[in-house]
């Protein structure tokens, strides 16, 4: 069985901590987490394939695990994001990889193909279609489905939770703060199908005064079963935000103007060219096109060698269906990219 080794570097004045496994010559798969997640929340894809093979390796974004954490928000922006992505190529010693990004690290793996394509053997992003967060919350609000959200009544659709961070960023930090571990458990509580093609509740955010009525700290304790953690992952999410706070994953969103005009200048118009798999998650509700069906419409239009998988999961779908993640992760990595499949066996030795 592989191990995970944890390992650090420094570029840029920063420290990126990162988890590694598999063996070291092995094709290079790199992981990005999102929001409000760490490294360690990809353990299941990151094992599976170090056993297949590959060099897995998946580092703590900057303010997140024990990665550093910049006091300034507007150093939370993609283009810092992405060139932390690229510092770790360089560390690693290779010229490029497979890049895998979940939520927010989709956003950072959607810029990085744009801005950096030579270091793209492959692209795959789970939840987050390409060609809209990266852009900014106005770019991600003009594809609300009106349909499901009217503007009179959801004015940001379902991204009505960023544009809070925008009015209180303090108030946010605080909040999620108050909640402690049980602000964990909520945000990575097994979801119910039920919730299919009705509003999120992250769509009345600031109508509410805050992510669960801006009372996290009165949420119930739910236990763990009930969540998509196992108990290592939860301990670790703990330490992390006891150590690094709510401020980092705030500004993540706090930069899109910025992020805007950095992919503006993107080669190429944005269009990419390299195999790009998205992996949906059909009862995500605030990300899914299948609610939200011109959310996918950019991606589509940008990417001239796009397959995309649908799973039936939830937000989280890489911890709450590893399963079905890694069997689509390995078909896509051995039919479209053959040549980055770690074994080739021409004379087996049969006993």
């Amino acid at each position: 069985m592989p191990t995970l080794s944890r390992h650090s570097f420094e570029a840029n004045g920063h420290t990126t901590s990162y988890l590694e496994a598999g063996p070291p010559t092995g094709p290079l798969l790199i992981f990005v987490h999102g929001w409000p997640d760490i490294a360690l929340t990809w353990k299941h894809q990151l094992m599976t394939f170090a056993s297949l093979g590959f060099r897995a390796v998946a580092a703590d974004t900057r303010g997140y695990g024990e990665s550093s954490v910049p006091k300034d928000r507007h150093d939370y922006r993609v283009e810092y994001l992405v060139a932390d992505q690229i510092a770790l190529l360089h560390h690693l010693e290779r010229e490029q990889a497979v890049w895998i990004g979940h939520d927010w690290g989709s956003g950072i793996v959607w810029a990085l193909a744009a801005q950096h394509p030579e270091v793209c053997a492959g692209v795959v992003n789970l939840c987050v279609p390409g060609q809209v967060l990266e852009y900014g919350l106005d770019k991600l609000v003009s594809l609300v489905n009106r349909e499901l959200y009217p503007k009179d009544k959801y004015p940001y659709g379902q991204w009505e939770y960023m544009k809070y961070y925008e009015l209180h960023p303090d108030e946010s930090d605080e909040q999620f703060a108050a909640g402690g571990i049980k602000i964990i458990k909520a945000l990575c509580a097994k979801g119910d199908p039920a919730s299919y093609g009705k509003p999120s509740i992250t769509a009345t955010v600031v109508q509410d005064g805050g992510w669960f009525g801006g009372k996290p700290d009165q949420l119930p304790d739910i236990p763990l079963e009930a969540t998509v953690l196992d108990q290592d992952v939860f301990e670790a999410l703990a330490k992390d935000k006891e150590r690094n706070g709510w401020f980092p994953a705030t500004s993540y969103y706090l930069n899109h103007d910025l992020n805007n005009k950095y992919m503006q200048n993107a080669p190429n118009g944005g269009y990419l060219e390299m195999p790009v798999f998205y992996i949906d998650a059909k009862y995500d509700g605030v990300c899914s096109p299948s609610t939200s069906p011109r959310l996918a419409e950019p991606m589509r239009k940008h990417c001239k060698k796009l397959t995309e998988s649908t799973i039936e999961g939830m937000h989280w779908v890489h911890m709450e269906k590893p399963d079905q993640v890694n069997a689509a992760l390995a078909s896509w990595l051995a039919t479209t990219l053959p040549k980055y499949w770690p074994y080739h066996y021409k004379n087996p030795v049969v006993a």
